[in-house]
This record gives structure tokens, sequence and C-alpha cells, in this order.
């Protein structure tokens, strides 16, 4: 296993390697002069092409593309923000925990309830409590984000004064946006149980369980659900990728100080390094989870434990 664990780490490296590759030449190849938009309208053309020498924009494709990737795994220097002159690694230090706090409450709200919703489905197929529980996933997927954020501002901000509409502070502050983000992701994940139920509520070992005479409900939580979880998994992992690039329009909405709205703003001032780095960041971030997701596999699902120790045993032997 530990063999498997490293193996997957060193593959991350052509991955981020990839991903920084693709990032810088999507943003190299955008329309918009950055020194332009930094100096302003009013610069002169000897003011626009001093700066765009600072910068490095006068450089071919490869060099700066060379120089970029020696400064960042090599150097280990992020540098600062063209637009504002801040410390990017800083900038990310202090908006990184606040994107990831809104993450994880999101996942909790999407898998806290979609999977309940998806083993009630299962569990009473075709009765009033399956159609309630799809019908509610078709709605929850069907909404869009954005739209049900400015409906909730209004009712529990405005109307009810319940919870903080704008900013960043203690748990009530993520509450709305974290519903907001989740609708889709419970609607999916209820939709996966209820799929993955269905195919294991008929297995033998089910029926052997319940003929020994098993509560149901241990039949359910115990042997069901657990031998379910291994595409929900996948689908979580995935998912925690989607909702972590997702929540940039929730950001800017809430006006949530985090990894998404800056992005949304470097990309708006043309700030390539700001953009770059924080895309390797999520890349790092959704690769680890990804990772996670294999790890809990072995947790979950026995089999796939026994099939790790068993290559070990063989190699050994051999």
């Amino acid at each position: 296993m530990a063999r498997y664990v490293v193996k997957r780490l060193l593959w991350l490296i052509p991955v981020i390697l990839g991903v920084t590759v693709l990032v810088f030449t999507l943003m190299s190849f955008c329309p918009g002069d950055p020194a332009q938009i930094i100096l302003g309208s009013t610069a002169t053309q000897e003011m626009l092409d001093a700066k765009r020498t600072e910068l490095g924009l006068n450089q071919p494709y490869l060099i700066r593309l060379g120089s970029f990737i020696d400064q960042i795994f090599i150097k280990h220097q992020m540098g600062n923000s063209w637009s504002t002159g801040m410390s990017i690694a800083a900038s990310i230090r202090e908006r990184m925990p606040r994107t990831f706090m809104l993450t994880i409450v999101m996942m909790i709200f999407s898998f806290g309830i979609g999977i309940p919703l998806g083993v009630m489905a299962a569990t009473h197929q075709n009765k009033w409590q399956d159609s309630v529980s799809m019908i509610f996933a078709l709605i929850g997927i069907s909404i869009p984000s954005f739209w049900l954020a400015m409906l909730l501002v209004i009712l529990f901000s405005i109307k009810l004064g319940w919870l903080p509409a704008l900013g960043i502070g203690g748990i009530q502050y993520y509450i709305m946006p974290a519903l907001a983000g989740s609708t889709g992701g419970i609607a999916s994940a209820a939709r996966q149980t209820r799929s993955s139920m269905l195919d294991v509520i008929r297995a033998d070992y089910i029926t052997t369980a319940r003929s020994k005479g098993v509560p149901e409900r241990q039949v359910i939580m115990r042997h069901a659900l657990k031998n379910a979880l291994i595409p929900i998994i996948t689908m979580a992992g995935t998912h925690f990728g989607k909702t972590l690039g997702g929540t940039m329009v929730l950001e800017t909405i809430f006006a949530i100080p985090g990894m998404g709205s800056l992005i949304i703003s470097a990309v708006n001032n043309r700030d390539y390094p700001v953009v770059q780095i924080g895309a390797i960041y999520m890349a790092i971030l959704f690769s680890l989870c990804m990772l996670g997701v294999d790890l809990l596999y072995a947790a979950v699902d026995p089999r796939i434990k026994a099939q790790y120790a068993g290559r070990k045993r063989a190699k050994k032997n051999g």
C-alpha cells in the first residue's frame, strides 16, 4: 500500500506540470495588455514599453514559460501580484482557508443530506418516499446556485434578518453560501446513493443477513450502505474538486475574500502570476483529494485491501 501511495504522489508531478503549462499558455494568449491595465489609459507608449519589459512580456513564450517554471518549482518563489504589488504567497495563505472552509461546509450539506435521502428512496422504492426524494433531487439539480443565493439573501438577510448577507466572520457567514452551492451536490448524492443501494440490497448476502434475523436497520446501515459507498466515494472526490472551483461565483455574490474572488479579480486585471499560481494550488488540492479517495477505497472495501496484500505476498514468494 505504501508503494502505491508513493507511486500516486509521483504521478502528481506530471499532472501539476501539465496544469502549469496549460494555464500559462491560456493566460499568455488572452486578449488584453496587462501593462495597459496596470498603468491606465493615460500611459504613454514609452511607459507601456518599460512596463512590459519590467514584467517580462516582451520575451518569447518559451523563455517566459521556462522562467516561470524555474521560479515556482526550483526557486520556490511566487513573487508579487502585478496589480496590487502584494505577495502572492501571503494572499493565498490568507484566502485559502476561507475557500476551504466554504467547500467543507458545502460538502457536509451535500452528503449529509443527500446520502440519507438516497437511502430512504432506495429502501422505499416506488413508494411516496422515493418519489418525494427524487423530485427534491430533480429540483435541486435544476436550480442555478447564483439565483438561489440571491433568493436566500432576500429572505434570510433582508426580510428576516437572521443571517449576514455579506462578508466573513463566524460560521453563520457560511450558511447561506453553503446552502446555495450544495443543492446540486445534494441531488447528485441522493441519486447516486439510491442507484448504488438498489444494486446492493438485491444481493444474495443481504438476503442471507435478513434470513438470519439481523435487524433491518443493521442490514441497511452496516451491510448494504457500506458496500454501496464505493461509487459514492468516487463521486465525493470529483465533487470536492468541482465545489472547490465553484466557490468563485458564491464568493463574489457574498463578498467572501477567498481564492475564488482573488482569481476572478486577477483575471479581470490580467494579473497572470496570481491566476497561474492560484490554479496550480487548486490542482494540487484536487489531486491530493483524489489520492485520498483511492485510499478510502481500501478502508471501505476489504477486497481492495486484500488485493494489495496479495500482490505483496506474491512478490515475496516469487
